[in-house]
C-alpha cells in the first residue's frame, strides 16, 4: 500500500473515531483506570479532582524549602517533555514549563512552525510523531480544532505512545484551564463548591475556558450557572444540551448587573476575536459587559472575580485591589494544578502525598 492510500485509510479511521461521543473515547485515553492523555474536561470526576487538588496543595507546602524542592525535582528527573505551542500563549506555556521543572522534567519547545520541518512541507502529524522519538510527554496548544486529540489518537496507535496534554485546541476545550479554575474555586471557598452559583460573562460562544468549566460542573451538587453575554456570543447548544442532560440549572441573560449580583463566582472572559472570519466581533457592543469598580458594590461580599487572562477592557485594573479579585492567584494556581496532574499521569503523586 502506498503512502497516499495508507494516509487515506488513517484519515477515515480518524474521522470515524472523532465522531464518537466523548464518553466512548475516554477508555482509549486512559491507562490503569486513570488519565493517560488529558484531552477533555469530561475526563475528570470528583474523586480525581479532589485527589489532584490534594497533590497540588502538598507540592505547594513541601517546595517552600530547598529539601522539599530537591525532593520534588528528583521525582521525574529522568523524563523529558516537548511543549509544542504553535498558538500564542503566555500563562499556559509558562505554567506548564514551570510545572515540569518543579518535578525535574527536562523540556524542549517549539512555538512557531516556521522553525520546524513543517516549513519544508512536513505534515503536522509527522511533526508530532517525531517528538515521540525524543520525549516522554507532549504538551500542546494548537489553533486547529481537535488536532490535539488527533495527536493523542495517533500516538496511541504507534509502538512508542507518549501521553499528550491538551493546552488548548481551537475553540474546543482547555481542560487544564478548567482544572485550575475549579482548583481556584476549591481554595476560594475552603473546598465547598457545592451549592454555588457561577456567572460566566463575555464571549461564551468561542471561549474554550468557559466551555470546559461548564463540563466540570457535573461533578458538584446544586450548581447553578448564569450565562451573561451579547446574543452574538451566547453559549452554544452543545454545552446547553450537556447541562440539561445532567440536570444542571442555568439561564441566559444580557443583563450584566442583575446576573453578577446573584453569583458566588463571576468568571469574566475577553472577546475571542482571533476566531473571527469576517471581523464580526467589531460590530458587537461589549461595553455593558465590563466589570467596573462600581460593580464591586453589587456582587456578594464573599464572591470571587475570576478571569483566565489575558484581559483587555473587561475588568478595570482598579478592581485588582479588591480581595475578591482572585485572577492573579488563579493564574499561579495553574502551575500547581498542572504539576499535580503531570505527577498523576506519571504515577509519582503517591510519593508526593507520602512525603507530606
Amino acid at each position: 500500500m502506498d503512502r497516499t492510500s495508507l494516509m487515506t485509510g488513517i484519515e477515515k479511521n480518524w474521522e470515524k473515531f472523532l465522531s464518537m461521543p466523548v464518553s466512548e473515547k475516554l477508555p482509549f485515553f486512559s491507562r490503569d483506570s486513570k488519565i493517560y492523555d488529558c484531552l477533555f474536561a469530561q475526563q475528570f470526576d470528583r474523586a480525581s479532582l479532589s485527589h489532584i487538588f490534594s497533590v497540588a496543595d502538598t507540592l505547594r507546602t513541601i517546595t517552600k524549602n530547598k529539601e522539599g524542592m530537591d525532593f520534588a525535582g528528583s521525582l521525574l528527573s529522568h523524563k523529558r517533555a516537548m511543549l509544542y505551542f504553535v498558538q500564542p500563549s503566555t500563562r499556559t506555556f509558562l505554567s506548564f514549563l514551570n510545572a515540569c521543572h518543579i518535578l525535574g522534567i527536562k523540556t524542549g519547545e517549539i512555538r512557531d512552525t516556521s522553525t520546524s520541518s513543517e516549513l519544508k512541507g512536513e505534515t503536522p502529524e509527522d511533526t508530532v510523531r517525531t517528538f515521540s522519538s525524543y520525549v516522554d510527554m507532549i504538551i500542546m496548544r494548537h489553533p486547529t480544532p481537535n488536532f490535539v486529540e488527533k495527536t493523542a489518537w495517533l500516538m496511541n496507535r504507534t509502538n512508542r505512545p507518549v501521553p499528550v496534554i491538551n493546552g488548548g485546541s481551537g475553540k474546543d476545550q482547555h481542560p487544564t484551564q478548567a482544572l485550575l479554575d475549579v482548583y481556584t474555586l476549591h481554595k476560594s471557598f475552603s473546598g465547598e463548591i457545592d451549592n454555588k452559583t457561577i456567572a460566566m460573562v463575555g464571549d461564551l460562544k468561542r471561549g474554550r475556558t468557559v466551555r470546559s468549566l461548564s463540563y466540570l460542573m457535573k461533578n458538584y451538587k446544586n450548581i447553578k450557572l448564569i450565562f451573561i453575554s451579547p446574543k452574538e456570543f451566547a453559549m452554544e447548544k452543545d454545552i446547553l444540551d450537556f447541562l440539561k442532560k445532567h440536570n444542571i440549572p442555568f439561564y441566559e441573560t444580557d443583563n450584566f448587573r442583575e446576573g453578577i449580583a446573584q453569583a458566588d463566582a463571576v468568571y469574566m472572559t475577553r472577546i475571542q476575536d482571533e476566531h473571527d472570519k469576517n471581523k464580526e466581533s467589531a460590530g458587537v457592543d461589549i461595553s455593558s459587559f465590563e466589570f467596573k469598580t462600581e460593580h464591586l458594590n453589587i456582587i456578594k461580599k464573599n464572591a470571587v472575580i475570576m478571569h483566565p487572562l489575558p484581559r483587555r477592557s473587561e475588568i478595570d485594573p482598579l478592581v485588582d485591589e479588591d480581595p475578591r479579585a482572585v485572577y492573579w492567584r488563579q493564574e499561579r494556581n495553574g502551575m500547581w494544578a498542572r504539576a499535580a496532574l503531570i505527577s498523576h499521569i506519571f504515577s509519582v503523586d503517591g510519593q508526593i502525598l507520602k512525603h507530606k
